[in-house]
């Protein structure tokens, strides 16, 4: 082992790619892709005028997409 492998590791606490906060969100990502295929019945969903039947698991998942890219927009706006 390098004396950069030893200081890295020992910088974030010797957890390597695998971090407390890293497992949470893969939890919690697995968690809600159970949650949105396990829903799989049609419903109709209207947005301003036009009303459209489609599975639930789509409109939950476009959800959850457009939830990730605005969040990921804000945190990394927050980081600069």
């Amino acid at each position: 082992m390098s004396p950069k492998d030893s200081a890295s590791s020992s910088k974030n606490g010797g957890y390597g790619t695998f971090t407390p906060a890293r497992i949470g969100v893969l939890v919690l990502a697995v968690l809600g892709l159970i949650f949105i295929f396990e829903n799989t019945r049609h419903v109709k969903i209207r947005l301003l005028i036009p009303e459209v039947t489609v599975p639930l698991y789509l409109a939950l998942l476009a959800t959850a997409v457009i939830g990730a890219i605005c969040g990921g927009y804000f945190v990394a706006r927050r980081r600069k």
